[in-house]
């Protein structure tokens, strides 16, 4: 082989590593927010039954500040999953 063609060929087997990693890292990305997304969700769905059952006793009050803290608790989670899918966009 000459000089180029090795080079060549080096610069293509680098190159294409290159693209795979960067295409594992957008599919992480995806991963991550996914995952924020559905921890979100599961925060919010856990504050409105703790409301629920507040609510059948009677306790209004408190249902509306166990749903406030299911939504807080959901709107940080969303912000954790953006913070580690651009984490994840950056490697």
């Amino acid at each position: 082989m000459s000089k180029k063609m090795l080079v060549g060929l080096v610069m293509g087997v680098a190159l294409s590593g290159l693209s795979l990693s960067v295409q594992a890292g957008e599919i992480k990305a995806k991963v991550e927010a996914a995952k924020g997304e559905a921890n979100a969700t599961t925060e919010e769905i856990k504050g409105e039954a703790k409301a629920k059952i507040e609510e059948a006793k009677g306790n209004k009050a408190s249902a509306a500040m166990e749903r406030g803290k299911g939504n807080v608790k959901g709107a940080y989670e969303r912000a954790k999953g953006k913070v580690n899918e651009m984490k994840a966009k950056s490697e």
